[in-house]
């Protein structure tokens, strides 16, 4: 008997040594992958090439797998929208960058609308400098296309193809797939937040009166923004570009260089011959010197102002607002108002700039958020700069701001709460067998455990879901500085564009981040000595590697066994997971 306990344990002991051997291994690995390059000298006459195979995300990572694919084990080079502006502003002045060639390979690389619209402005300013941008790809998605109109020539390949059919939203509703199951999803939501649509999906078929005017209102907002850019940077009416897209009239090559969406079609090895006409150098050996957008990033990136300039502190709020302290892609509520803290009483830091990009989440952590906001602006100036989204807690937590500053196809708004209690006795009697039975000391001990939830139950969540909306719109109305009466009329759960939330005055103006740094060091009266200092929190230790590690299997499983269901069931368990009170927007948007 001790032998097999004394084997037992030997084995045991094997195993998970191997485990954290080859998780260690896998660190190494992708270290050797990320630092063992040689680097790339950029030399007189090169051309940046944007390839967006590089995924360009809204903030740093935090994650040490970010980018390692556990399916391929490939790494995807990764930078964030800082570094990418930074890099292009750089190329515009560097007189050894000739020009820009945007090189898609699929606009996947993009993190939301947010990126690409400032990744487009950021394009424009570069454009300025007088030199060259030209795009080309196989086939150009709407997303992809908006991005590539800011080119002073685009191609397309002669076998390839476009879409230019204007945008939709589509959602899906599980009401059917719970009646099934004998679930029953009870809501409670305050009677004026009838357009807080997080909770149809689980008690509607159909999108609501109320939800389907605010998802009409935000597409043709986002679709105005994108037609704008477009027929500016082409010269074709908006018009005519509403036409195309309901005739379908621009799906093939020869459709899209008649109609002057792109100005030619060619393969890609005639791309040279064409980069030359635009103005690029070529070698001694007749060929052209391209660096990526990350080479050249790593190498001009960074703020090289003296370290005695005073700070401008950039702190990211990424991700589902949740309750407590932690790192990864959620805000947790303790950790982000520690960070505001710190930024507080840091005197080197003069103004604070919080990116926010968050559908929101749990109300507390919100709140907890909102008052070191709240204690911060009463010392430093703290500007908000709104991602591709900041709904519900995200605009909770930007209230408190000197100045909102959101990009135009933002989403934010959605001022309201909500609570979801799933009763889920009769799916596990009815469909498993499985019974539950207990005791109790008093009428509600048992709070929804054994039976469904009582008119004294239900009355006590609804004091609860009251209380909150009416702090949110009180909170809302002093730090926007508005009628609370006005606030009523614009809150309701209602999401809107950062276009239509700057007419409402939810917002004070429409720009990305680089506009809200520049308010920022203004209202401080900083001029242009100061320093722009991301403030990360950077995990560490064996314990968060290992945590990364879990969530990149987790997310890879999920994906090869739900393939094109993985972002949706990924949005249904967000949506579920939270406890208590949550203010959340289940809104997201992709475009393609």
């Amino acid at each position: 008997m001790k032998f097999i306990k004394l084997f037992l344990a030997g084995l045991l002991a094997f195993v998970v040594g191997s485990f954290v051997v080859s998780i260690l291994w896998i660190v190494v690995l992708i270290g050797i992958a990320s630092a063992g390059g040689t680097t790339t000298l950029v030399e007189k006459g090169s051309v940046l090439k944007i390839d967006l195979s590089e995924v360009i995300a809204d903030a740093p990572s935090t994650d040490p797998f970010a980018g390692f694919d556990l399916l391929s084990m490939q790494s995807t080079p990764q930078l964030s929208l800082l570094e990418a502006v930074r890099a292009l502003e750089a190329a515009a002045a560097d007189e050894r960058i000739d020009g820009i060639y945007l090189r898609f390979d699929g606009v996947g690389g993009v993190d939301g609308t947010a990126v690409l619209e400032e990744l487009r402005a950021a394009l424009e300013a570069f454009k300025e400098s007088g030199k060259f941008i030209v795009a080309y790809n196989e086939t150009y998605t709407q997303g992809a296309y908006y991005l590539a109109s800011v080119a002073d020539r685009i191609y397309l390949q002669p076998q390839g193809g476009m879409d230019w059919s204007g945008l939709s939203s589509t959602v899906m509703f599980y009401k059917g797939l719970l009646d099934k199951l004998d679930v029953k999803m009870e809501v409670f939501r305050p009677t004026m937040c009838r357009y807080k649509s997080a909770v149809e999906p689980y008690i509607m078929t159909k999108m609501s009166p109320e939800n389907r005017a605010q998802m009409q209102a935000l597409a043709d907002s986002m679709w105005k923004t994108i037609k704008e850019a477009v027929s500016a940077s082409r010269g074709i009416p908006v018009e005519e570009l509403d036409r195309l897209a309901d005739a379908l009239a621009v799906t093939l090559p020869e459709e899209a260089v008649a109609h002057k969406l792109v100005d030619g079609v060619a393969y890609e090895d005639q791309m040279k011959e064409l980069l030359v006409e635009a103005g690029a150098s070529t070698d001694s050996d007749d060929e052209l010197r391209f660096v990526t957008l990350g080479e050249y990033a790593s190498q001009v990136g960074g703020d090289l102002k003296h370290l005695s300039s005073p700070q401008v502190a950039l702190v990211y709020a990424q991700g589902q607002i949740v309750d407590g302290s932690g790192s990864g892609k959620q805000i947790f509520g303790n950790t982000l108002a520690a960070q505001l803290r710190e930024q507080r009483l840091d005197d080197e830091v003069k103004a604070v700039v919080l990116r926010v990009n968050s559908p929101g989440g749990s109300a507390l952590a919100s709140d907890i958020v909102w008052r070191e906001m709240e204690l911060l602006k009463a010392e430093k100036p703290v500007i908000v700069s709104m991602g591709s989204y900041a709904a519900s807690g995200g605009y909770y937590i930007s209230a408190p701001a000197d100045a909102i500053v959101a990009d135009k196809m933002t989403l934010t708004g959605s001022i309201g709460v909500f609570g979801m209690y799933p009763y889920t006795v009769d799916a596990l009697k009815n469909k498993l067998g499985i019974t539950i039975d207990g005791v109790k000391t008093n009428a509600s001990s048992d709070m929804g455990a054994m039976s469904p939830l009582t008119p004294v139950e239900r009355a006590t969540i609804m004091r609860g879901v009251d209380r909150v909306y009416e702090t949110f719109t009180g909170l809302v109305a002093e730090g926007r500085n508005l009628p609370l009466e006005r606030v009523l009329e614009i809150a309701g759960g209602r999401v809107w564009s950062g276009e239509d939330a700057l007419r409402i005055g939810l917002v004070d103006g429409c720009g990305g981040l680089k506009t809200a740094v520049a308010l920022a060091a203004d209202k401080a009266e900083l001029g242009e000595d100061f320093r722009l200092v991301e403030k990360i929190e950077t995990p560490s230790g064996f314990a968060a590697l290992l945590a990364g590690f879990s969530a990149r299997v987790k997310a890879c499983v999920q994906r090869s066994e739900l393939e094109k269901f993985a972002e949706e069931y990924a949005a249904v368990e967000e949506a579920v997971s939270q406890r208590g009170l949550v203010m959340y927007s289940p809104v997201r948007v992709e475009l393609r």
